[in-house]
């Protein structure tokens, strides 16, 4: 039978020590809880830390870029490898960055650095964000446009050019003024055709029917007149408005007129019975803008109190209302072909979907002015006109701006006179026609000469946005 181990005896002294220890271990405040930090490892462990993220990414961005790193020895039979060299445009060798220290050099210089707390040794390693992929930006690139110059300037009003309208033909366009008359020009010479009298306050509105040979107008005057263009005589009048009209537009594709002015409301006209079907009403404040659609919304409003509203023509109310805005809403625009509109104010320009109405973006410059009229065509040129005589060119789809004109005053006038009061494009959309408060109509056209080299694309992604 083997022998029985000893034990060791241990004293009354010792077994008390350790029933102590045991009891503090067992009820101490601190048990389970990690011992408190040590501010030399703290650094040293942060150190680690990095060095091993900074090498992980590295080598995420080494598989990503070359794939796996062949043999530097090359296969046998290789001539190249058997004398030492290798064909640098053949070579799938990868070549490592020289900052890639071994793991112990780079500990080497954490443990040197930590005593004395100069850090200025690191200083030579990339940072992480060096070696991070970049994101491009989803904000869509614009489309290169020619810059628009001005190839001709008519005059012939006696006072502020207020609006334009063109013929669906594209053969003449007719302008108001606050002298009174309405006058008819030839597009292609710019030659005037004719003139009409007959309001006897400044027209603020004009529109030429599609559907029939009829041209309406609108004023100061509270007059909304129907002008037949075979005769060139008013057949009609439509009283309503208790003050200034200062919009009109007409459905496209029932024979409807609808006009806004200082009354804060928007009336619905029959053109044919001279009734008023609707009056629109809802705003605060002069309804200034307004444009028509075939589908819901038929008649979208924008006001001097802010807000942009939607109508429903079947019951007569508000669809919606756009309180995106903080000045008024003195201008908008209609693409041609996507369904989403542009409205304009002092303090922005907005886009918009259709039919919901649903924010897309602001453009992403400020005029910083009041801006009087704006304008679309089909290449997705936007021209907005500014009370300071400002007419900024901007790209649709992105809200880039990449023409600043300034529009010159005629001889004789004033630098005040510098406002540009509407505008339109013709109907194929290659020409520009500005109505000035120098009492002249100027038209612009896309520079022939210009090409992508000689006006380069200055476009940075915008980096915030504002979400309103």
């Amino acid at each position: 039978m083997a022998a029985m181990e000893q034990v060791e005896p241990q004293s009354l002294k010792k077994l008390s020590f350790k029933s102590l220890k045991r009891a503090l271990d067992l009820f101490a405040p601190t048990r389970g809880h990690f011992p408190l930090p040590d501010p030399e490892s703290e650094i040293t462990i942060l150190f680690y830390h990095q060095y091993l993220i900074f090498m992980h990414i590295l080598l995420l961005k080494m598989h990503k870029e070359y794939g796996s790193v062949k043999n530097a020895s090359g296969q046998p039979g290789d001539g190249h490898a058997e004398h030492g060299t290798q064909d640098p445009a053949t070579s799938s060798q990868l070549a490592l960055p020289v900052c890639t220290l071994p793991s112990f050099l780079l500990l080497h210089q954490i443990f040197t650095c930590r005593n004395s707390l100069d850090y200025s040794c690191f200083c030579r390693f990339p940072s992480t964000s060096a070696l991070m992929e970049r994101l491009p930006s989803k904000w869509p690139r614009p489309i290169w446009h020619p810059p628009w110059r001005n190839y001709r300037v008519i005059s012939g009003h006696l006072g502020w050019v207020r609006s334009i309208a063109f013929d669906p033909s594209n053969s003449w366009f007719c302008t108001g003024s606050a002298d009174r008359t309405i006058k008819i020009w030839d597009v292609a010479s710019g030659k005037l055709k004719l003139t009409l009298t007959g309001h006897i306050e400044q027209v603020r509105g004009l529109a030429v029917s599609q559907r029939h040979t009829y041209m309406f107008s609108a004023g100061d005057d509270k007059l909304v007149k129907c002008w037949d263009l075979e005769q060139n005589k008013v057949i009609r009048h439509y009283h309503g408005h208790l003050s200034g009209v200062y919009c009109l537009a007409l459905h496209p594709t029932i024979d409807l007129l609808l006009t806004g002015g200082r009354d804060s409301v928007c009336r619905v006209w029959d053109i044919r019975s001279k009734a008023m079907a609707f009056a629109l009403s809802g705003h605060d404040n002069t309804v200034c803008s307004i444009f028509t659609r075939p589908t819901n919304p038929q008649v979208v409003t924008g006001s001097h109190d802010t807000t942009i509203k939607f109508w429903d023509l079947v019951a007569g109310k508000t669809m919606a209302t756009l309180t995106h805005h903080k000045k008024s809403v003195r201008a908008m625009a209609m693409h041609p072909n996507e369904q989403c509109f542009a409205s304009a104010s002092a303090d922005n320009i907005k886009k918009f979907n259709l039919p919901k109405g649903e924010f897309m973006h602001n453009m992403l410059s400020q005029q910083k002015t009041i801006i009087n009229a704006m304008a679309v065509n089909e290449d997705g040129v936007m021209a907005t006109a500014g009370d300071n005589g400002s007419l900024w060119f901007w790209d649709w789809k992105s809200g880039h701006n990449f023409q600043q004109a300034q529009t010159i005053v005629q001889p004789g006038s004033l630098d005040s006179e510098a406002s540009i009061y509407a505008l339109s494009y013709d109907i194929s959309g290659s020409r520009l026609v500005t109505c000035e408060a120098d009492k002249t109509i100027k038209m612009w056209k896309e520079d022939e000469t210009a090409t992508p080299e000689t006006h380069p694309l200055n476009f940075k992604p915008p980096k915030d946005l504002r979400r309103f």
